[in-house]
């Protein structure tokens, strides 16, 4: 690994440090920057999505592609921890901290709301991230494309529901 790769975790906790240094010195700029909307979607934040998974994509094959049904057992893996596992362990985690840490500061409402974007936030993990990290560790770019793909379809179809689901359930993790 390279400097940049062996020290990612460093990278973002220094940008992250950078952004609220900014973000509270000069205010103005993220606000200039905000106002960059195409459609209720940041540009500058659209171009460095695309910029971060650019050299990822161009290492995909897509005439390959129908050579990831040989080998089903990554996918149904990622089907299984995503739409199995990571909503109950984010409502886990959600309930922990919107019940019980967080309850002095959050109404019953709000707090019902952040649990749902929580669980909804388990179940869809960053598509670019996805894609940097499978580029990290050298994967097989046509395999991660397919596993993203059929994760993001999944919640663009079922989306609204299971909004509507995890809002109207949430009352289940009050302990």
């Amino acid at each position: 690994m390279n400097l940049f790769e062996r020290y990612l975790t460093i990278w973002v906790g220094l940008c992250i440090v950078g952004g609220v240094l900014f973000g509270h010195y000069v205010p103005e700029l993220f606000s200039a920057i905000a106002g960059l909307e195409y459609s209720h979607v940041n540009i500058v934040v659209a171009v460095l999505i695309w910029l971060m998974i650019y050299p990822m994509m161009v290492k995909v094959d897509f005439s390959s592609i129908k050579d990831v049904a040989k080998n089903p057992k990554g996918l149904i893996l990622t089907l299984i921890i995503n739409w199995l596992i990571k909503p109950f362990s984010m409502a886990l985690i959600g309930t922990l901290f919107f019940k019980y840490l967080f309850v002095q500061w959050l109404d019953p409402q709000t707090a019902n709301e952040y649990l749902a974007g929580v669980i909804l936030l388990g179940v869809a993990p960053c598509t670019a991230m996805v894609f940097v990290w499978s580029q990290l560790t050298k994967g097989d770019a046509n395999y991660t494309l397919v596993q993203v793909s059929v994760n993001d379809l999944i919640m663009v179809l079922t989306l609204k529901y299971n909004t509507a689901m995890i809002k109207q359930h949430t009352q289940f993790f009050y302990v």
